[in-house]
């Protein structure tokens, strides 16, 4: 017998703004910086790439070359996406 599973895309489960919003977060606190940007492309799929990149100002090649693996976007380019999104950056003092 032969068992077929769905591919799993994370971009199917990111369908409310607090699940987003701690996707995000939680993606934010590693070390990578490629976690982040994995991270603001998977949500900017579940919300639609083309829409995102027009929200924020892009293009929609321009969104996934600065969103892809090993990418060095701009300050500029990830607050954009960030408003895009509706979402905000928060600032906290580690506890540790």
């Amino acid at each position: 017998m032969t068992v077929t599973y769905a591919a799993f895309d994370i971009s199917d489960y990111l369908d409310n703004d607090e699940v987003i919003a701690e996707y995000l977060t939680a993606a934010a606190q590693d070390a990578s910086p490629d976690v982040l940007l994995a991270a603001l492309s998977h949500v900017a799929k579940a919300r639609g790439m083309a829409q995102v990149a027009k929200d924020a100002g892009l293009g929609r090649e321009s969104l996934y070359k600065a969103l892809s693996p090993g990418a060095h976007p701009r300050f500029e380019t990830i607050s954009a996406v960030l408003r895009a999104l509706n979402v905000k950056v928060a600032i906290v003092a580690d506890g540790a």
